[in-house]
């Protein structure tokens, strides 16, 4: 299994070459220990009400999960690394936390008027942000 440290170089490099995705499609395969979770996600602005809300899972389950020190399934560990990622690129984008993290909590007339924030719940939502900061990265505004 690998270790925090690793999973973070895996998220922050800007690379999708073959090995980088292997590496990514193992980690979900093996899941993500709640500790490795909390890690990464204390890094971004989302607290765990929020996550709790993207995975579709009880803030009780969190506790069980951080107390028991469970691994996290493939289905909730992709989501996270995707969230991750996403996050991380946004900031590349943006410039800086804040920037970005305001784009996030305002609404958004390209998504339909909603919040970006909101569609992290669902893969099409996080595929429809990722859609958006691509076509912002590259000056293409709606």
């Amino acid at each position: 299994m690998l270790q925090t440290e690793n999973i973070e170089e895996l998220i922050s490099i800007d690379s999708t070459d073959d090995q980088r995705m292997l590496d990514l499609v193992k980690i979900t395969r093996e899941g993500i220990k709640f500790n490795t979770f909390y890690h990464i996600a204390m890094k971004g602005p989302f607290d765990m009400h929020d996550w709790s809300s993207f995975l579709h899972l009880s803030e009780r389950t969190f506790q069980r999960y951080k107390k028991e020190k469970k691994t996290f399934s493939s289905l909730h560990t992709e989501k996270i690394l995707m969230i991750t990622i996403l996050y991380m690129k946004g900031i590349e984008i943006f410039g800086e936390k804040n920037n970005f993290n305001s784009w996030l909590d305002n609404k958004n007339v390209a998504l339909g008027g909603i919040k970006p924030r909101e569609l992290l719940d669902s893969s099409f939502g996080i595929q429809l942000i990722k859609d958006e900061l691509t076509r912002i990265e590259h000056g293409v505004l709606a």
